[in-house]
């Protein structure tokens, strides 16, 4: 079993013990009150190219990223540095992630959050808004078509924006049939955890120019960036290049400047 289906696997448990602790329809009435979303494509959409800074303590493939995590500092230091949307992990098994984190980052900055989880069920969507998240991914891999359909359209009707996330042109094509307004093209293969630009920069074409077009993962340097903005990307979004130094308000100013 690869990695994706593992963590699918064990977030399908995870999802039948939330809706024991805290039944649907209580958590669709608490999700209702919650006010303030933040849009996220107009953050990205705001005076050209947009970093999205991921906030990630550790990975499946790389292991722990940063002996000194702190969410909240992070997060400043982003908003300073630049960023004009965050990512952050959620993800507690694989990820050292945890759903606290948001709402703690959310008091602290003025910019709109991505909850960066593998969502495959509709009560995810409901807690993402209960927890202060101003937008949600969704894997086209992870997902049937008619999965991925109604969690859009289900994110999208309680305020929530979608990122949906692909490895391939047939994956771009799927989103693009959802009427996908932001598609992003992931570096990294899912199945060997390699990470190659190129994968971004021959997909980028696939994606029409009225959808906000963001490459993940692997981008480290001025050189990467540059060569992904002449591609036509809207957006970066970045994690261990920026999770992994200890100056971020720098490393993403020698990212973005020019």
């Amino acid at each position: 079993m690869g990695i994706l289906e593992q963590i699918l696997e064990q977030k399908r448990k995870e999802v039948s013990a939330a809706r024991l602790t805290l039944p649907m329809e209580e958590l669709r009435e608490r999700a209702a009150s919650v006010s303030g979303i933040r849009p996220f494509p107009d953050a990205l959409n705001r005076n050209g190219f947009a970093v999205i800074a991921e906030i990630k303590k550790a990975s499946p493939s790389k292991g722990l990223l940063a002996e000194e995590f702190d969410p909240v500092v992070f997060a400043t230091e982003y908003e300073r540095g630049g960023a004009r949307a965050l990512s952050v992990l959620t993800d507690r098994c694989f990820f050292q992630g945890d759903v606290r984190f948001i709402a703690a980052i959310k008091k602290a900055t003025n910019l709109p959050i991505l909850r960066k989880d593998f969502i495959i069920d509709e009560y995810q969507l409901y807690e993402s808004k209960l927890i202060g998240a101003d937008a949600i991914l969704l894997i086209v891999r992870a997902l049937d078509v008619d999965s991925l359909d109604w969690l859009a359209e289900c994110a999208k009707s309680i305020g929530l924006s979608v990122l949906f996330e692909t490895h391939t042109k047939e994956e771009i094509d799927i989103a693009n049939s959802l009427h996908a307004d932001m598609i992003g093209i992931n570096n990294r293969d899912l199945t060997t955890f390699d990470v190659s630009l190129q994968r971004s920069l021959e997909l980028r074409q696939f994606i029409p120019p009225a959808v906000l077009a963001v490459s993940e993962s692997g981008i480290r340097t001025h050189n990467d960036v540059a060569q992904l903005k002449a591609a036509g990307f809207d957006a970066i979004l970045v994690g261990e290049g920026l999770v992994t130094r200890s100056d971020k308000v720098s490393a993403l100013k020698e990212l973005i400047e020019d």
